[in-house]
């Protein structure tokens, strides 16, 4: 009889050993919730203060903008807690060899490497990101009703997919380089492109054209993120509802490409008794 693991139970035995982990190290647990809560602060301030000069930026007044940035901030939270501290040590596992104990245990192999580890800490920055986004539409006029939340949910969480599509895709990597801390600071430079509207890069300039359209149609870094914010806000207009469909269609083809990626790195693999 095949052994077929019930990968809900897995996630909850990883979720439960993060805590104790957490727990052990509860100064270091505190100050990075401390340094969470002021880079938080700091950008709300940040943009405070330029909307003090400016009543809007492109089409986005301060609040919109506010739930924008809550978005982008609630995104980026769910895959730093679940996914980044799988993933930076995932070149740790080639390097030490202990990734062949991985490659022998009766589970997907990619599950595995995607999962085992939850960064609790980062969990405040989605009860942040998420008090902002309240705040930001409770001082706007919009009239939320449950179709617009519910899309806006489900393109949140093709956000997050993508983002992970991405992270394993340069992880993969580490089978050849052995260490890529210089593909994941590529990552960050790269979704930073990510905190600022899709409409902010259309300047009529020819680098601004390159970034809007290379991040909107190739890497939708822009649409993942601007898209459920525009539709949480009602700013969709009618010929604009093809977009809806586009970021979730990137990124399902993210998903099967990522996971083609990452099967073929670890044909790749020579083991540590090779």
């Amino acid at each position: 009889m095949s052994f077929r693991p019930n990968y809900v139970r897995v996630w909850l035995t990883f979720l439960r050993n993060s805590i104790v982990r957490e727990m052990t190290f509860r100064g270091n647990f505190l100050i990075e919730i401390v340094t969470r809560s002021f880079w938080f602060v700091a950008q709300i301030i940040l943009f405070d203060v330029i909307y003090s000069h400016v009543p809007t930026i492109k089409d986005w007044s301060q609040y919109e903008y506010f739930a924008f940035m809550a978005t982008g901030m609630l995104i980026n939270a769910f895959v730093e807690t679940l996914f980044m501290p799988n993933f930076a040590n995932f070149s740790e596992l080639i390097r030490t060899g202990d990734l062949d104990f991985a490659l022998l245990k009766p589970i997907d192999t990619q599950f595995l490497i995607s999962f085992e580890r939850v960064d609790l800490s980062d969990l405040v920055q989605v009860a942040l990101a998420g008090s902002l986004l309240w705040y930001s539409l409770s001082r706007t006029d919009v009239e939320i009703t449950a179709a617009m939340a519910a899309t806006y949910v489900v393109l949140l969480g093709f956000g997050v997919a993508f983002y992970y599509c991405m992270m394993i895709t340069l992880a993969s990597t580490s089978v050849w380089f052995g260490r890529n801390q210089g593909l994941y600071d590529f990552w960050f430079y790269v979704t930073v492109f990510g905190r600022y509207p899709q409409n902010i890069f259309k300047t009529g300039r020819p680098a601004g054209e390159v970034i809007w359209f290379g991040f909107s149609f190739i890497v939708p870094i822009l649409l993942v993120v601007t898209v459920p914010a525009r539709v949480l806000l009602g700013m969709v207009l009618e010929p604009e509802w093809w977009v809806i469909l586009l970021a979730p269609t990137l990124t399902l083809i993210g998903l099967f490409l990522s996971r083609r990626v990452f099967q073929w790195s670890l044909g790749q693999y020579r083991s540590a008794s090779s």
